[in-house]
C-alpha cells in the first residue's frame, strides 16, 4: 500500500511546488504593479525640483514640500497622527541669546561662568523653594551623557556638578543653541557642597523657529499599539552660493534628490504599497522629518511622542539613489550587528537577487549621524537602510545631487526589496531584538 502511493504522493509533491511558484510568481507581479519605476520617478522629481529650493530648514521651499507630501498621504488614505486631523506634525525650536546670569549658594555669590543655564523663558528667578528637582552629577559621571538624559526628562531640575567637571562645563552651552520649546528649565551649577541655599536669576532674548514633520498612520488590525516605522527626511541643505568645501557654486539649488528626497520618496510609495495590500497587523507610521542637516531635531521630537517599548522597528531610509558598493541589487544597513533585524529582513529576501550587508564604513559612525539613533538609543531597533559609497559619492552635499544622477530602476528595486522584506515585521510574525543601550554613545 505504501508503495503504491509514492507516485501519487510524488505528484502531489510537484503540483504543491508549482503552486507555491506560482503564488511566488504571482506575489512579485503584485509587489511590481504596486511599485513603478513610474511612481519612483512622479514623486522624486517633484521633491527634488527646482521649485522646493532646496529644502532648506525654515525656508519657502521646505513649507512647499511639507505640503506636497501631506497632500500625498491624504491621496494615500493615511489616517493623521492621533486623529488630529492635520499631516503636519508641528513644533517650535527656541533659540535662546544670552544676556545675564547672577547665582549665589548659602548667600555665597557664584562666579557666573559656573552656571549653566538652560531654559526657553527670557527672564526667572529659581531659589530652593521653586519646586525644581535637585540633582547631583558626581565625580566620575559622564557629564554630557547625564546631562543630555535631563534634557529629555523635560522636568525642572537644579543640578550640582562636582567640581572635578570644571573644564567640561563650559560644553553643556551647547545645549542652549536649539531647545525645543517647553516651559520647563534646567540650571547647572558647579558646585564642591550641597547647598541649603540657592538662587539663580537669567535673563535671554528669545526666538522662536516653527517646524513641522509630515506624519501619516495606516492603522494595525490585531496589533494596534505595536509600531513599525517608515522614515527618510525631506529638508536639505537650500540655497547657497558655494559648496561644502567653499567652492562658488553657478547653479546655487542643492536640490538633494539622493540626500533625502530618495529616502522620502521610498517612504512614500511604502505608504501606497500597504495602503492597497491592507494586511498590516502592527500599526504603521510614516514620516518625512525636518530638520535633520542642522542636527535631527525633528526625530527627536518624534521620538518623544511613543512610548520605545511600543515601536517594535523603525526603517530609515537615506540615500538610495545611487548604486552601493557592491552594485545594483544591494544595501546596506547602519547598526546590523545591534540587533536581529537585518538577518530579518534578509531572510525573507530568500530566493530573491537582492541582498543586505552590513554596513561598510564602520569608522564613519553612520549609525549615530541619521534619524534612527534618537529611537536606537532607546533600545528601538531602528536602523538607516543606504546605499551611499560614503568614500567617493560624487554629489553628496553638492548642487550637482539631482535627478538626473540617480538610478531610479535600481532605486524602485531597492524600496520592493524593503516592502518584501519588512513584511514578517508588519504582519507581528517576525520582531527584531532590542539595541543594547549600554553600548551606545
Amino acid at each position: 500500500m505504501v508503495y503504491s502511493l509514492l507516485p501519487h504522493m510524488k505528484k502531489n509533491n510537484l503540483l504543491l511546488v508549482a503552486f507555491l511558484l506560482l503564488s511566488l510568481s504571482s506575489f512579485a507581479q503584485k509587489i511590481e504593479d504596486l511599485i513603478t519605476e513610474k511612481e519612483v520617478s512622479r514623486i522624486e522629481k517633484i521633491l527634488s525640483s527646482d521649485e522646493m529650493e532646496g529644502r532648506r530648514t525654515f525656508s519657502k521651499g521646505i513649507d512647499k514640500a511639507a505640503a506636497f507630501i501631506a497632500d500625498e498621504f491624504k491621496k494615500t488614505g493615511l489616517k493623521t497622527w492621533n486623529n488630529s486631523g492635520s499631516y503636519l506634525q508641528q513644533f517650535a525650536m527656541v533659540r535662546p541669546k544670552f544676556i545675564s546670569v547672577t547665582a549665589s549658594i548659602d548667600g555665597i555669590s557664584v562666579d557666573s561662568r559656573d552656571v549653566i543655564v538652560v531654559t526657553c523663558q527670557p527672564e526667572i528667578k529659581v531659589t530652593e523653594q521653586s519646586g525644581y528637582e535637585k540633582i547631583t552629577i558626581g565625580k566620575g559621571a559622564n557629564l554630557a551623557t547625564e546631562a543630555r538624559k535631563l534634557m529629555a526628562a523635560n522636568k525642572n531640575y537644579f543640578v550640582l556638578v562636582d567640581t572635578s567637571h570644571a573644564r567640561s562645563m563650559s560644553s553643556l552651552t551647547r545645549m542652549k543653541s536649539n531647545l525645543f520649546k517647553t516651559d520647563k528649565s534646567l540650571i547647572f551649577m558647579l558646585a564642591a557642597t550641597d547647598p541649603k541655599t540657592y538662587v539663580v536669576e537669567s535673563k535671554h532674548e528669545i526666538t522662536e523657529m516653527p517646524l513641522a514633520n509630515v506624519v501619516g498612520v495606516l492603522p494595525g488590525k490585531s496589533k494596534k499599539n505595536e509600531y513599525v516605522i517608515f522614515s527618510g527626511h525631506y529638508d536639505h541643505l537650500g540655497i547657497m552660493g558655494k559648496d561644502r568645501n567653499g567652492n562658488v557654486q553657478t547653479d546655487s539649488i542643492f536640490n538633494g534628490a539622493n540626500d533625502d528626497a530618495a529616502g522620502t520618496t521610498a517612504m512614500m510609495v511604502l505608504a501606497q504599497y500597504f495602503k492597497a495590500i491592507n494586511n498590516n497587523e502592527r500599526t504603521l507610521v510614516f514620516v518625512a522629518f525636518t530638520a535633520e542637516e542642522v542636527g535631527g531635531y525633528g526625530s527627536t521630537y518624534f521620538s518623544r511622542q511613543f512610548n520605545p517599548d511600543q515601536v517594535m522597528a523603525m526603517f530609515n531610509i537615506e540615500m538610495i539613489g545611487t548604486e552601493s558598493k557592491w552594485g545594483t541589487n544591494t544595501a546596506y544597513i547602519t547598526g546590523f550587528d545591534k540587533t536581529d533585524m537585518g538577518k530579518i529582513l534578509q531572510d525573507n529576501l530568500v530566493g530573491t537577487d537582492f541582498t543586505f550587508h552590513p554596513d561598510p564604513y564602520p569608522s564613519q559612525n553612520l549609525f549615530y549621524r541619521s534619524d534612527n539613533a534618537t529611537l536606537a538609543r532607546l533600545g528601538v531597533p531602528a536602523h538607516t537602510i543606504c546605499t551611499a559609497k560614503m568614500d567617493q559619492e560624487p554629489h553628496y552635499h553638492k548642487a550637482s545631487d539631482e535627478f538626473s544622477t540617480l538610478d531610479i530602476n535600481n532605486m524602485t528595486r531597492i524600496i520592493r526589496a524593503i516592502a518584501l522584506s519588512s513584511k514578517g515585521i508588519v504582519s507581528g510574525k517576525d520582531t527584531p531584538s532590542r539595541v543594547n543601550t549600554s553600548d551606545l554613545r
